[in-house]
């Protein structure tokens, strides 16, 4: 059986385990179920999830045009910090930028591959993590806007990683936390703006991926430069495909791309 469309980000529903949904234009698969099974992946050609048109993709799924054009890759997704709608003021386009960052905001810390702290809109939790592959996380602040969350990152930056090691998170080499004990201890940094919304007696979220088998050794699958795959799908964690052969594949990594999936 085959499915083509574009790839965007898989969706996700929390459960035990996690369940998984590529979703395309007039199909959708639920990938827990092609665990076990042999897949092929045919990258056939380039769609810019903007403009549509059949370009290279630039990153995060938009040509290069778009990339630097659209409201949707500005400086500020990547880095909170530099929100200004709070002043009223506009990067790319107002209407936009209040609709994200006028709402509430979560700083969190997650553990994919050692703690780290994070931002994501309220609506987006447990997504957040669920797409990090962390296996357990906890709110440290929710705030009113996404300003608020982007600068009690910069300050807890000093005291913990913001980064996720992939291949440690990829590998299952992670070891527990104590999410509340951390949270504590970081509740001096927090910036005097936010210290209001520090969340006091929460529990952390943990999170179960439909994992088979964890590779112990990795080969990043690059369409463009293998356009052409077919393995044992033996686990999803983040947005990764993980396949028996320790090849893996990063279908966020990947948006933009129209592929033919087969399913045997």
């Amino acid at each position: 059986m085959n499915y083509e469309g574009v790839l965007t980000k898989m969706q996700t529903e929390n459960g035990s385990p996690i369940q998984y949904y590529l979703v395309f234009e007039n199909d959708f698969l639920n990938v827990n179920q092609l665990l076990d099974k042999t897949i092929s992946i045919n990258f056939l050609r380039y769609h810019c999830l903007n403009c549509r048109l059949e370009k290279k993709i630039f990153r995060q799924g938009f040509c290069y045009d778009c990339f630097y054009a659209i409201p949707q890759a500005a400086d500020w997704v990547m880095r909170p910090e530099l929100s200004t709608a709070h002043l009223d003021k506009e990067d790319r386009d107002l209407t936009y930028e209040k609709k994200v960052q006028l709402q509430p905001h979560v700083v969190y810390l997650a553990n994919s591959s050692s703690v780290k702290v994070g931002v994501t809109r309220k609506s987006q939790v447990p997504t957040r993590w669920i797409d990090q592959g962390a296996h357990e996380a906890i709110e440290i602040v929710e705030v009113p806007n996404r300003y608020l969350a982007g600068i009690t990152e910069v300050a807890l930056k000093d005291h913990v990683s913001d980064k996720t090691n992939w291949r440690t998170m990829l590998k299952n080499e992670v070891k527990d936390e104590d999410l509340v004990a951390w949270r504590n201890k970081l509740r001096p940094f927090i910036p005097h703006e936010a210290a209001e919304y520090f969340i006091e007696n929460n529990t952390e979220t943990n999170l179960q991926f439909p994992v088979l088998q964890y590779p112990t050794k990795l080969s990043s699958l690059n369409l463009e430069k293998s356009p052409y795959f077919e393995g044992v799908l033996k686990g999803i964690k983040g947005q990764y495909l993980l396949f028996e052969d320790n090849t893996v594949f990063n279908v966020r990594g990947s948006e933009g791309y129209v592929v033919s999936i087969g399913v045997q």
